[in-house]
């Protein structure tokens, strides 16, 4: 067996691909207006904090509308201008998704099962989309480990193994908070790297583990590239 590394310069081609959550009002949507050249597919109805930066998008109340835009950012050669592609956020889409799974199913077990299913096949396409890069959203949540039993901060989505499965498929966990320095002046922080309270991850192994919110510097970092 031959053990290959993957080098910056692949990760540049491929892109990076981030899952970010946390609470309200922590900056994940705005943060997609510090991307590189973002695109913007929102199930929420709240991105007012993105209205003047005037980035381009589209809206999706369903899991067709979404692999609708994702076939769009795949194929379509208008689609070439944007270099990141922003899904905000993953935990609206995954409960409009249970609630039409729920009325198809008599036994809310199997609609479980099903939602686990069809939303990480669309994650992982979005994840897979090669040359450009992906921030997708989530909310957050405080909830039981299964393997350590401990409580912990983590992406927030309907059902006990959808939040816990999530951050296997990025190799970027970030979770964002607003934190006070030593001023006592609070400011909005990035998480990389896990602790015994949160999910977190940094695969590259080029970030600090708090990190300004800005997710081009965070780019250029892991790829070895100049802002």
């Amino acid at each position: 067996m031959t053990i290959k590394w993957l080098t910056t310069d692949q990760v540049a081609r491929n892109g990076v691909k981030i899952l970010g959550y946390g609470v309200g009002g922590v900056g994940k949507t705005t943060l997609i207006a510090t991307a590189p050249a973002p695109f913007v597919i929102s199930a929420e109805a709240g991105l007012l904090s993105l209205a003047r930066h005037k980035i381009p998008g589209a809206a999706v109340s369903s899991l067709a509308e979404l692999g609708e835009v994702w076939r769009w950012v795949t194929e379509a050669n208008e689609a070439k201008q944007f270099a990141t592609i922003c899904v905000d956020s993953s935990t609206e889409i995954a409960e409009v998704l249970l609630q039409t799974l729920k009325a198809s199913n008599k036994d809310p077990r199997k609609a479980y099962g099903e939602l686990l299913d069809q939303l990480m096949a669309i994650l992982r396409g979005f994840r897979d989309i090669v040359g450009k890069h992906v921030y997708i959203t989530a909310k957050e949540e405080w909830a039981k480990d299964e393997a350590s039993g401990a409580m912990r901060f983590q992406p927030m989505m309907p059902g006990q193994k959808l939040g816990q499965q999530l951050p296997y498929l990025f190799d970027e966990v970030f979770r964002l908070i607003v934190a006070r320095d030593q001023q006592g002046k609070k400011q909005h922080v990035i998480c990389t790297q896990a602790d015994y309270q949160y999910e977190g991850k940094d695969r590259s192994g080029c970030l600090a583990p708090f990190e300004k919110p800005d997710l081009t510097a965070i780019i250029n970092k892991i790829t070895g590239g100049t802002k």
